[in-house]
């Protein structure tokens, strides 16, 4: 009788902490982003180097369709060496293989850009919230916005807090 006195008073003490701690509130951080002056720029910047991306991978596969061309003629003419019919297709295999190197270094260059540009942004975001967080005294504030959110209610007495972050960030 004793462990389950214990027990009981064990599982109630952090409810009670909880009810006491204060306010609960919630953001739409995905809203609050998307309202952010930088996001334009940030869209602009990671939109031109998709394209120089682009560009050089389109200057690559040309230069991959020269040389399929020639290699093709090559091998139904007579007169080509096999050596210079083995030339040709590690020239081909070469522009493959920097072809993929190309791809992934340009997928690495532009993850990293994107959290070079992203990454400011969302520590100003993450400073208003703590400060709105103290300044109104909420003791959790839950972002509805991602997926890996575990919220599935939120009460009508719970506050929205995206206005007021989005005050703090000047952007009403």
């Amino acid at each position: 009788m004793l462990k389950k006195l214990i027990i009981f008073i064990a599982a109630l003490v952090p409810m009670a902490i909880f009810a006491q701690s204060g306010k609960i509130a919630y953001i739409n951080s995905q809203e609050i982003f998307m309202a952010m002056p930088e996001v334009p720029d940030i869209e602009k910047q990671l939109n031109d180097k998709q394209e120089q991306v682009k560009k050089n991978a389109e200057a690559l596969q040309t230069e991959y369709n020269t040389k399929l061309d020639e290699f093709s003629k090559a091998a139904n003419n007579t007169t080509v060496s096999d050596a210079v019919k083995q030339d040709q297709q590690k020239q081909l295999i070469q522009i493959q293989e920097r072809y993929q190197q190309f791809l992934q270094n340009s997928d690495k260059e532009q993850q990293e850009l994107y959290q070079k540009l992203v990454a400011p942004v969302n520590k100003k975001i993450a400073d208003a919230i703590k400060a709105v967080g103290d300044e109104k005294g909420y003791a959790y504030i839950f972002d509805i916005a991602t997926q890996a959110s575990q919220i599935v209610y939120i009460h009508n007495t719970s506050e929205n807090a995206t206005p007021l972050v989005k005050t703090k960030l000047g952007l009403q």
